[in-house]
């Protein structure tokens, strides 16, 4: 029973439970208004007949119900209904794990505990007429409920309407708990939820860190990743960091380990962004973690642990989050979370022998039973012995579908294998593939595991093998998972596949694949390798000598796959000849770190090659003349720093990535790169001695371009308007020009520290996808437009010096746009920042250097970060309510190595009756400022729908809005805030054109005084800016003059 219940579809959310004569019209009504609010199906018994005992209908709505909140008031126990619907909650809490939560409506809850007092007195009368053994049932019940911590009015709250709040803040977070839509098909997964739970102990607001331990393929992960799902909405921060998310950090960071001091500052940095949901956070120091994530309640997940300093780097203590947060860490090693002092630990076991029977059916069956006829087969004792989870859903796999011949021919083939030695069943599944492109297929993705699935398909193409077909069978009979575009093969079934290659022949030379240091080692040195092998991948940190014979590939003609790599840069010592003679052709990957050589082989063909990657290597060129290249798709040489020369590139019609990245002796790209028509990320960053680009790279699929450090380089880029991501940071280029406009596509420029750059021309407005905009430290900028360029009025000087200062109100971005634009002018100071606050409708965030708050705001305060901005009882408008917020912050860093900090606006709604809603938040991080004053400047939207839907049907008596500094070790004043309110984007838009009528007034009352002018007609709705006086506006039914001198 308690099965069936478990793995029900809940119908309703909350089932209540009360006594309506002392509640309803007052607290009920309240708790249902409230709740109506929230995403809550509660169950209502309006149609029901109530009576003395319960019908089926009830009895089904009360099974049905995920959570029960009952209500105990001084009458419930007056009511043979209540009291019965009592039984029925206890029943499912004890069958369902049906949530119970208790309220004590001015009631004691001893009085519930022991039925003692006026709710005595009623529970008496009411089982006047009842059995003894109804009596001791009833009894049970309500001491059994009363004992659950719950709610108490007059003690716990005071004030109603904020229990009713936390109540309804604890149900939301024990739906989250239940939901059972992530987790229908995992057997058992409730108990190992449940057990988890106490573990973590959400009563408690310690920090606290739990373990899930347990051997490799008990499902240790399962139950993270349901976990995870199901808890990651009660945390604002919350990442769940798994070995991909990991592999990703290394892959971004070559040349280092997990314990090299700068691998650990670049995985907290990734850490942090994904957690902070703020792009490309860069730290300098290790204790930035604790330092930003100290006042966050965060939830953090640490899959697949391996290496102790992944832990000690993004959760070394306790005291680096925020009260209530929970840090849960997976891995098969307890030594690990023993040795960080994680007591917590909930260590997976095996399934016992029904819960085992479902597992294989779940995934032969579809089903938690075997067919009519295959229970003998399911009971077989060979299959009994198998109790890891991963080997059963394996098994169910290759079973599904089949008949019972199969299953019969099967199972006496399987009888013969070593039961428990889950290696030998592991290869015995192997060998039920019978389809040798599924098997070579399976070592293949043994050999790359973790990859995407479009490297492993571009690798394999144009052979014999069927790669969608392969994959698809591998995945259907659960020895493969893809993911986000990755194939993951389960550790235990990796091993599995390479010993399997192993037993391919005692000599390494003769197998398929190599991946073990030693016999790769001995390979090269001896030179015995052969036709046979298919792939070497060699991890050169795990020796400290290597020999390579000068002809040690040369036996190896069939070698499709070469990666050499190494993570630690330490020392080994190289014996290598002069030069190497000879590459197999048929290499189709060839990535080899720190390649020692001054070329590629003389006669190296490479028609074949899909991927070349030779970060850090000794090359000077690459080789002469033109080479089929018709396959080649990426080309990484990051950091060749005597690379010279790119060959001729015209037969690489296919490639999509070129890496040219810190190759500081390259002087010039070839032309060739013209024809690079499927190029889409070129990285040409700190290319030092590249002064310029070959004219109109006009190409269509290039979308990530990376110019940054490029010192010698002084003008823009003539390159495709189809570009996404573009740095020209730390340049030499002097102007962005008007024509950028044209990059329909662009999302973020970063123009950081280029210290000629004097004039920016950004129409932000036909920029649609514009998100990001960096102009720091470029010190000699003094014009930023990022608007349409409005007709231009000239008038004489006089007329210049009479004219007033207008705010500029106009702007060319519609009023339904969201400002989406975040504005990086850190220490412009030639910069005219009047102008650029004028144009506040294009950005989303700013920050620039100054102390001033603008004038355009009406609320200010200094020296705290909260203010409270009266409302008037209004309501919010459809369809967003927008705030604009500025903090002037000085800082003076202690040190400067510390110079990063995260600022946060939180905005809270408070009705006339004190409650608070829509808790709202923008945040904007910074990793490098410099010193001084500096105005931050918010134009934050909340879109009144979703999840904040709910506030635009309230009445308002203020809000509260507050500003919040998170640095590392540096000094960060808040010395003033002030915030300006856009109520209705249509009272805005009133106010606005009210406005333009007072400017154009003012305009008319000084172009009257002007005797001598000629006078041109304007027809209405021209734009029309007067430079003297810093005005701009539309011109809207009515008639403004142009004035010139005679």
């Amino acid at each position: 029973m308690a099965l069936s219940c478990s793995s029900r579809k809940w119908e309703n959310d909350l089932f209540l439970s009360f006594s309506g004569e002392d509640i309803r019209n007052g607290f009920l009504s309240h708790f249902h208004k409230e709740i109506d609010r929230k995403p809550i199906l509660v169950f209502k018994d309006s149609d029901i007949k109530r009576g003395q005992s319960l019908g089926p209908k009830l009895k089904q709505a009360i099974r049905d119900s995920r959570i029960a909140v009952v209500i105990f008031s001084r009458k419930y126990a007056s009511s043979s209904w209540c009291l019965n619907e009592l039984l029925e909650i206890v029943k499912c809490k004890k069958e369902c794990s049906q949530v119970v939560i208790p309220i004590f409506f001015r009631l004691d809850p001893t009085h519930v505990r022991k039925q003692t007092g006026v709710f005595g007195m009623n529970f008496e009368k009411t089982c006047h007429n009842k059995t003894e053994k109804m009596k001791i049932r009833l009894r049970r019940a309500l001491t059994e409920v009363a004992n659950i911590t719950g709610y108490h009015s007059s003690v716990t709250c005071k004030n109603e309407a904020k229990m009713i709040k936390a109540i309804i803040t604890d149900v939301l977070g024990e739906l989250a708990l239940t939901q059972p839509k992530d987790s229908e098909d995992f057997v058992g997964i409730e108990t190992h939820i449940a057990e988890m739970n106490i573990l973590l102990h959400f009563e408690s607001k310690e920090v606290r860190m739990v373990g899930i331990c347990g051997p490799s393929g008990i499902g240790k992960t399962t139950i993270a990743r349901v976990l995870f799902n199901r808890l990651s909405s009660r945390f604002r921060c919350n990442v769940f960091i798994d070995r991909a998310f990991l592999s990703k950090s290394m892959e971004h960071y070559s040349g280092a380990n997990l314990d090299d001091y700068n691998m650990m500052l670049h995985l907290q940095g990734i850490f942090l962004s994904e957690i902070l949901g703020t792009r490309d956070i860069k730290i300098n120091h290790l204790g930035a973690v604790g330092e930003m994530l100290k006042n966050h309640k965060v939830l953090i997940f640490i899959d697949d642990l391996e290496n102790q300093v992944v832990l000690d780097t993004l959760a070394g203590h306790t005291n680096w989050f925020g009260c209530g947060s929970r840090i849960v860490v997976i891995t098969k090693h307890k030594h690990l979370l023993e040795a960080h002092r994680i007591g917590h630990i909930y260590e997976v076991p095996l399934p016992s022998d029904p819960l085992a029977l479902q597992i294989l059916c779940q995934y032969a069956f579809r089903q938690n039973y075997p067919h009519d006829g295959f229970m003998e087969l399911v009971s077989d004792p060979a299959l009994r012995a198998c109790k890891l989870p991963l080997v059963l859903t394996i098994l169910g796999s290759l079973l599904r579908g089949r008949d019972r011949k199969y299953w019969m021919d099967m199972l006496l083939r399987f009888g013969k294998v070593q039961h428990g030695k889950t290696e030998e069943i592991l290869k015995f599944i192997y060998n039920e593939l019978n389809n040798k492109n599924d098997e070579a297929i399976f070592r293949h993705i043994a050999f790359f595991n973790g990859e995407k699935v479009d490297n492993i398909k571009s690798l394999l193409a144009d052979s014999d093998l069927d790669v969608n077909t392969g994959i698809k069978n591998l995945v259907d009979k659960s020895l493969i998972r893809e993911t986000c575009n990755t194939v993951e093969m389960h550790s235990l079934i990796q091993e599995m596949g390479k010993e399997i290659v192993r037993k391919q022949s005692s000599e390494p030379g003769e197998r398929e694949f190599l991946v073990d240091c030693k016999e790769i080692c001995d390979v090269l040195k001896d030179n015995t390798g052969t036709e046979n092998v298919l792939g070497i991948s060699l991890d050169i940190d795990g020796t400290d000598e290597l020999h390579i014979h000068e002809s040690a590939f040369k036996g190896m003609h069939k070698l499709q796959y070469l990666k050499i790599s190494t993570k630690e840069n330490k020392e080994v010592r190289l014996h290598l000849p002069e030069y190497l003679t000879y590459l197999p052709s048929k290499l189709r990957l060839l990535s080899w770190d720190l390649y020692p050589f001054k070329s590629m082989p003389c006669a190296f063909s490479t028609e074949n090659l899909v991927d070349i990657d030779m970060k850090y290597s000794k090359l000077e060129k690459l080789w002469y003349g033109v080479q089929p290249l018709n396959r080649l798709k990426k080309m990484n040489l990051l950091g060749s720093k005597s690379l010279k020369e790119i060959p001729d590139l015209s037969m690489a019609t296919n490639l999509e990535t070129l890496n040219l990245g810190a190759c500081s002796s390259l002087v010039e790209l070839p032309f060739s790169v013209q024809y690079l028509n499927k190029l889409k990320t070129l990285n040409l960053s700190f290319c030092e001695n590249l002064k310029t680009l070959p004219t109109s790279i006009n190409l269509q699929a290039l979308d990530c371009m990376n110019l940054s450090g490029c010192s010698r380089l002084r003008s823009f880029p003539d390159i495709s308007t189809n570009i996404s991501y573009f740095d020209l940071s730390q340049t030499g280029i002097e102007e962005v020009p008007w024509w950028i406009e044209n990059f329909s596509k662009l999302r973020e420029i970063n123009m950081r520290n280029c210290q000629e750059l004097q004039y920016v021309s950004l129409n932000i407005s036909k920029l649609k996808h514009l998100e990001m905009v960096d102009f720091s430290d470029c010190g000699a900028l003094n014009v930023a437009s990022l608007n349409d360029s409005p007709i231009t009025v000239a008038m004489s000087d006089d007329i210049h010096s009479k004219l007033p200062v207008y705010v500029k109100v106009s702007s060319s971005i519609p009023d339904d746009h969201f400002p989406r634009v975040e504005l990086n002018f850190l220490d412009c100071f030639n910069l005219d920042q009047e102008a650029l606050l004028q144009q506040q409708s294009v950005f989303k965030r700013l920050i620039l250097s100054g102390e001033e708050v603008p004038s355009y705001f009406t609320h200010c305060t200094t020296g705290t970060s909260m203010i409270n901005i009266p409302l008037l009882q209004t309501s919010l408008s459809q369809p967003f309510f927008r705030l604009m917020a500025c903090a002037v912050v000085d800082f003076e860093p202690i040190s400067m190595d510390h110079t990063s900090f995260l600022i946060e606006v939180y905005c809270q709604f408070i009705d006339g009756l004190g409650n608070h809603f829509g808790s709202a938040y923008w945040p904007m991080y910074f990793s490098t400022v410099p010193l001084g004053s500096h105005l931050v400047i918010f134009n934050c939207s909340l879109p009144l729908n979703g999840d904040y839907a709910y506030l635009a049907k309230r009445h308002y008596d203020h809000m509260d809005i507050q500003f919040h500094l998170t640095d590392d070790y540096s000094q960060i004043k808040l010395k003033g805030c002030a915030y300006e309110i856009n109520r209705d984007s249509e009272t805005e838009v009133k106010c606005v054109e009210t406005e333009k009528k007072k400017q154009v007034k003012n305009v008319r009352e000084l172009i009257k005084k002007q005797e001598q002018m000629m006078i041109d007609d304007i027809e209405s709705g021209d734009s029309v800016r007067f430079l003297g006086g810093n005005i701009q506006c539309n011109v809207k039914g009515f008639r403004v003059k142009r004035l010139h001198k005679m």
